[in-house]
């Protein structure tokens, strides 16, 4: 069993910057691959980054690509999201979840996924 705790959502103005951190439970956390989702209102959770077990290997969505970077620390079991050049469309309430799978790719699926956070809202101004 594995426990997901986000923090560090807000309210930013577009183009500036906030730090999502994801708290892991438990002594597994270097066996899962974490990833980022988002869901807006009247959306589906859609996916933004994700990195592998080790942190050798990270897959960003194109519309967050080069403004959003995807860390891990296995000292802490924590994953973070940091997020720049933040835009309106940015907005939505963002889960860290944990997945068993071994290749990136399959990080991509919201059902590839063991464990979810209660998620952070993140709200960008124009």
């Amino acid at each position: 069993q594995v426990q997901l705790v986000e923090s560090g959502g807000g309210l930013v103005q577009a183009g500036g910057s906030l730090r999502l951190s994801c708290a892991a439970s438990g002594r597994t956390f270097n066996t899962y691959g974490m990833g980022w989702f988002r869901q807006a209102p009247g959306k589906e959770r859609a996916f933004v980054a994700a990195i592998t077990r080790n942190g050798g290997s990270t897959y960003y969505a194109d519309s967050v690509k080069g403004r959003f970077t995807i860390t891990r620390d296995s000292a802490k079991n924590t994953v973070y999201l940091q997020m720049s050049s933040l835009k309106p469309e940015d907005t939505a309430v963002y889960y860290c979840a944990a997945s068993r799978y071994y290749n990136l790719l399959n990080y991509i699926a919201p059902s590839n996924y063991d464990y979810w956070g209660q998620g952070t809202q993140v709200t960008v101004s124009s």
